[in-house]
Order: structure tokens, then sequence, then C-alpha cells
């Protein structure tokens, strides 16, 4: 149902019209086959949120233009195409499951019978029957009755008539004598007993009176006792610490003089033996021995070693002259080995260089010992 025209005015009365369509061609009876099919599989409700013919929108509003082609589009087949694909697994599956009934043969058709052991009325409504039930109102409970114990004997009723049991006047006279008596004697009691406390609290406080004055006078003796006794004992100590003192004096001067008579020759003797192991030593002496005389020797071995030191290098020398003379004359001249051949050097003739040679090393030596000696006196 969609609005056919746009609103009008207010005075004309709201209608609505369906646009003009064609039925579709059906037969007029279902087959039965088709029915059974239908049975078995589940029913597919349409959902008008996705229904093409639902209008969405104001009612009001001018609707859309309806499809001109009868064909369905599209969408649709896709959703239904979906659907069966969807629907055909379970179908298939419940069938393997549970296979269904076979079909009817052809002029019957399957009824729902009930094949339990009992069977039921089956009805759409269901039997409902109201029911009520009062309950009495709660009383409260009611107090416990008092315990009267049940009587054992039998009640017996006596009629006493007046003045035959006793005179009152005669009867109450010993009693009111005993009364007053009574009283009158508790009354002297009290006043007895009032009387004696009077005078016990009298002796009690003379007694309070003398034991106080002999507790004081206690109490002095034993102080005086106290202070005396503290006396005694101080004036002991003391005497106590001036024989200590005496005897510690006495002990005292007997050590210094056991002492002083025992080191008169102790004394004498001890530095004799210190003066022989040489702790007492001259400070001149002493001085040379420990500061001169290493300096002096410390001096003499450093000159020592430089005339070991020249001595050694003008032997080197020596010899390295020695040995640079001996290669020259052992290689003759090249000009006489080409005119004649040189003759052999004599001895005679080696031995004046040779001496000469000593005599030249000998005479820086000689210099250097005579420039050391002046060191080594002073």
């Amino acid at each position: 149902m969609v609005p056919a025209q746009p609103p009008e005015p207010a005075n004309v009365p709201y209608s609505f019209c369906s646009q003009p369509r064609l039925l579709p061609s059906r037969p007029k009876y279902r087959q039965q086959s088709n029915a059974a099919q239908r049975q078995r599989s589940p029913a597919h409700h349409c959902n008008i949120m996705i229904d093409p013919r639902v209008v969405r929108g104001k009612v009001l509003s001018v609707p859309p233009p309806p499809p001109q082609s009868t064909q369905p589009s599209t969408l649709g087949v896709k959703r239904q195409r979906r659907a069966q694909k969807q629907v055909l697994p379970k179908r298939l599956t419940h069938e393997q499951i549970r296979p269904g009934t076979p079909e009817p043969v052809k002029g019957r058709e399957h009824v729902a019978v009930q094949t339990e052991l009992y069977l039921e009325e089956i009805s759409d409504r269901i039997i409902e029957i109201d029911g009520e039930c009062q309950t009495d109102e709660f009383l409260d409970r009611p107090l416990t009755p008092l315990f009267i114990p049940a009587k054992t004997g039998k009640d017996v009723a006596t009629q006493i008539e007046e003045g035959e049991l006793f005179d009152f006047d005669i009867e109450v006279k010993p009693i009111l004598e005993v009364l007053v008596g009574k009283t009158v004697e508790q009354a002297l009691l009290e006043v007895m007993e009032e009387e004696e406390l009077a005078q016990l609290w009298s002796h009690q406080r003379a007694f309070a009176e003398l034991r106080n004055a002999e507790f004081a006078e206690l109490q002095r003796l034993e102080e005086q006792d106290r202070r005396i006794r503290e006396e005694k004992e101080r004036r002991r100590l003391e005497h106590l610490e001036k024989l200590r003192k005496q005897k510690e004096t006495a002990e005292k001067i007997a050590a210094r003089a056991f002492a002083q008579r025992y080191l008169a020759d102790l004394i004498p003797s001890v530095f004799n033996n210190l003066h022989d192991s040489g702790f007492f030593y001259d400070p001149v002496e002493r001085d040379i021995e420990t500061e001169f005389l290493p300096w002096l020797m410390s001096g003499v071995e450093e000159t020592l070693q430089k005339k070991v030191l020249g001595r050694t290098m003008l032997d080197s020398l020596i010899r390295t002259v020695v040995e640079k003379r001996l290669d020259e004359f052992s290689r003759p001249p090249p000009s006489e080995q080409k005119e004649a051949p040189a003759e052999e050097p004599r001895e005679t003739d080696a031995t004046p260089q040779m001496s000469s040679e000593a005599d030249s090393a000998e005479q820086p030596l000689a210099e250097n010992e005579e420039s050391d000696s002046p060191v080594a006196e002073e």
C-alpha cells in the first residue's frame, strides 16, 4: 500500500490506492507432491526490511515509479540461489540422519497417528481449572496457666460462734506484757551498750596516746643508737686507713733504703759494662768512624776505578796501534814490488820503533798517575 496521489487540501478526505499490476498465472489446485515437499522443507519467512514491495519514507511523499519489467532482479536471483545453497546441505544431512516417510501411494495420504502405549486426547486448548485455598488466621499463644497441685484430702467445714474459742481481752494480756517487757529490755541493753562503747573509745584514745608517745621515744632512741653506730664505724675506718697509710709509708721507706743499698754497687758495674759494650763513646771518634772514613774510602775507590779505567783504555789504544803498525809493516809498498823484491825488516830495526812507541804510550800514563797522586794525598 503506497500513496497514489500527492497530498490534497485538508477538506478532502485522505485515500490510498495500489499500483495496477498483472496477476501471475497459477493453477487452480496445487499438486500433492509439491505440498509434501513444502511440508518437509523449512518455511522461509519474508523480511519486510528487504522486501521491494514495501515503500520506505514518509507516507505523504511521492512514491518511486514501479519497475517496468516483471522479471526478478539480479540481486533477488542471487539471494534465492544463496538461500537454496544454504538449505540444501541441511536438508541432505537431515535426510541422511533420519530418513523420512516414503511418499504415499496414489490415491492415499499420510495421517499423523499416535503410536504410544496410552492414547491421549489432543486439543488445541489446554484445560484449565481454577482452585482456591484459604488458611486460618494465626492466633496468639495463650498464657501458660499456673500450676495448682491436685487436692489429696476432703474439704470439711466447721462453724465457730463468737466467744467459743478464746477471749481476746484475757488472751492478749500476756502477749502485751511480753512485747512491752522485751521492748524495755532491748532499750536498756542498747543504752548500756552505748555507755560501754563510750568507755571503750575513751580507753582506746588513752592507749593510742600512750602508744604514740612510746613509739616517738623508741624512734628517738633508735636514731641515737644509729648515730652512735655510724660514728663508731666511721672512727674505726679512719683508724684502719691511718694504720694502712703508716704501713705503706714504712714499706716505701724500707724499699727505698734497700734500693739505695742495692744500687750503690750496681750502678758503677752497669756503667762499666755499658762502656765496655760500646754504649758510651767519644763523639769525635764516632763521627770520624761513621762519617769521614766511609767518605774517604768511597773517594779512594772512585780514584782507583778511574786509574783502572785509564789503564784499560791505554792498553786498548796500544794494542790497536801495534796491530795497525804490524799490518803496515807486513804489507810491502807497491813501488818496491815492481822494481825489486822488498827486503825483510830486521829485528834490530823493528825493536827501536816498538820501544819508542812504548815510551810514548807510557809517558801519558805517567802523567796521569802524577795528576792522580795529589788527589789521593788530599
